[in-house]
């Protein structure tokens, strides 16, 4: 229960890594706010923790929308301590020469209306409630804020503009607010959609098969999923443990940074060297 007696907004968080961070902040004692666009994903939340958690549907993209989700979450729970901005939206690793010249414009604005915006209006509407609490903030970004191919250069250059948010903004709001960002890799479970500009809005990730795609060139032989991701938004969001931690973003990809240029079957060759021997003298 790291989380006991603290209050959370999470936008986003009605499906995907979101949910998967509101299930979490809930089992470790937060109460919290769910500011997202899908009615049917918070009333399933709702049905899932009852009173723990208060739904707000609406659209991160309006500063009122943000607004209207921090004072519901100040008048069901008393107070915001830590604000997790997390909807976003992917471009499927469109790239720029496969874009057409009468969609690119209106996709770039949509997303870096959703991935970035969306961050800053959150963050403003949640402004007096963090400053009365010395709250947290922390804006998830993904590895295309590091690396290239988790997406198409929309998604990309809207993540590394993330990266440029947090370093802003822990700036500007310390030492009363401490902002930070983590950046995930590949997600099991993620229900990132695609952009309406580019026709993809209901096309979700989740239909692409990441094991297959990514577990054979990551160390750590993996794609996490959603859930083994939350512990870092609950060390991110304790107070006691964080003091000295703002203007961070936890690289946190299953080893993507390093993954090489060439296909490798990890572990083979220390299962050669180390691996339990059978009865025939072959690694087990």
């Amino acid at each position: 229960m790291r989380l006991r007696g603290e209050v959370a907004l999470v936008t986003g968080g009605a499906s995907g890594l979101g949910r998967a961070v509101v299930d979490r902040y809930v089992a470790e004692g937060a109460r919290v706010a769910v500011l997202d666009r899908s009615s049917i994903g918070l009333a399933k939340l709702k049905e899932t923790h009852g009173d723990a958690i208060v739904g707000i549907e609406g659209d991160v993209r309006l500063l009122e929308s943000n607004k209207h989700a921090v004072a519901r979450c100040i008048e069901a729970f008393g107070k915001l301590d830590c604000l997790v901005g997390n909807a976003g939206v992917w471009d499927y690793m469109a790239t720029l020469v496969s874009m057409p010249d009468d969609q690119i414009e209106a996709a770039f604005d949509e997303m870096f209306s959703v991935n970035v915006k969306g961050y800053l209006l959150a963050v403003k509407a949640a402004l007096p409630a963090l400053y009365d609490s010395k709250g947290r903030v922390i804006l998830t970004a993904s590895n295309a804020a590091f690396y290239t191919s988790g997406g198409g250069p929309l998604y990309t250059s809207s993540k590394h503009a993330v990266v440029g948010l947090i370093k802003q903004l822990a700036y500007e709001l310390g030492p009363h607010i401490r902002v930070n960002g983590i950046a995930p890799g590949g997600v099991v479970g993620s229900d990132l959609r695609g952009l309406k500009a580019l026709g993809l809005q209901e096309q979700s990730i989740s239909t692409i098969s990441l094991p297959d795609m990514l577990d054979h060139v990551l160390p750590t032989g993996k794609v996490a999923t959603a859930e083994e991701y939350t512990g870092a938004y609950v060390f991110f969001a304790t107070r006691a443990e964080t003091v000295p931690l703002t203007g961070s973003i936890l690289d946190f990809n299953s080893g993507w940074g390093v993954r090489g240029l060439i296909d490798v079957n990890l572990g083979a060759e220390l299962d050669r060297c180390f691996g339990k021997q059978t009865m025939d003298g072959k690694a087990a």
